[in-house]
């Protein structure tokens, strides 16, 4: 397969690189546009679904002048003179809709190959390597999901791979604890809760590595203010396998010593 001769990345700002030079790309509402292209794999957007996808219900009046503008700052942004070798990028019209073509986003593909041969590793056995993947798929993060454009579509986009993201994280952490890294896990997983403080997996793999660390009543103390956050702001109890977990720790269960995903419920990655 030809290689493309402009590589995009979105996992932080929207970046195009021809080579080691950026290309400038122009102002948010046109790299809004580019970003939402790049997500249709080749495929055609109407004007009408783009308009959508950008402004929302509440386009302004001039928003067909807007949408050749953009079209057009894009088409000069990508043009490459120099001919150079690999498959050429074009933003085109169809006659039913705006297509972009010889694209993708080059950074969420590598990350996809990685998150998939971490998995097939973990599958295998193998943790540390399987952790050494999740971790290369992570350091290709510079922020969040085309960080700093706006529109209903990436808006989706950006929650949707904030969620990704975080399953990938707590696979590795889940990974490292199974490996015995607990204080390097405790540290990690601490300022995780802290971010995220009604997100009850991380408080679950927190309150295992601190049990299997020795520090049992650390781990009950990371139980006790976890339900208390919920109960304050959900006015609700932390969910079952929060509890279970809890409960098992209490009473030192000593398959609590044993692998992570059959004491708190392994999840898939993504």
């Amino acid at each position: 397969m030809a290689a493309h001769t402009i590589r995009f990345e979105l996992l932080g700002p929207l970046r195009a690189l021809r080579g080691q030079e950026e290309l400038p790309l122009g102002p948010p509402m046109q790299r809004t546009v580019l970003a939402v292209l790049l997500h249709l794999d080749g495929k055609s957007m109407s004007f009408g679904g783009l308009v959508d996808a950008v402004w929302g219900a509440e386009p302004p009046a001039h928003v067909r002048n807007l949408v050749q503008k953009y079209v057009s700052g894009l088409r000069r942004a990508l043009r490459d003179d120099g001919a150079g070798a690999g498959t050429v990028t074009e933003l085109v019209w169809t006659g039913s809709g705006y297509r972009l073509c010889g694209a993708r986003i080059d950074d969420l593909h590598d990350r996809r190959e990685l998150v998939r041969a971490a998995v097939a590793a973990r599958d295998l056995g193998d943790l540390g390597r399987a952790g050494e993947l999740a971790g290369a798929a992570e350091a290709l993060w510079r922020g969040e999901y085309a960080e700093g454009l706006a529109g209903p579509y990436l808006e989706a986009e950006r929650r949707r791979w904030a969620e990704k993201r975080m399953l990938v994280l707590e696979a590795r952490l889940e990974g490292g604890i199974a490996l015995g890294r607990y204080e390097e896990c405790v540290h990690e997983l601490v300022r995780l809760v802290a971010a995220h403080p009604l997100r009850e997996r991380p408080v679950a793999l927190l309150m295992l590595a601190l049990y299997r660390n020795g520090r049992s009543s650390d781990a009950l103390l990371a139980y006790e203010e976890a339900r208390r956050r919920i109960a304050e702001t959900m006015g609700a109890d932390p969910g079952p396998a929060l509890r279970a977990l809890h409960e098992r720790i209490l009473r030192q269960d000593p398959a609590l010593l044993g692998g992570v995903q059959e004491m708190i419920g392994g999840a898939a990655v993504a």
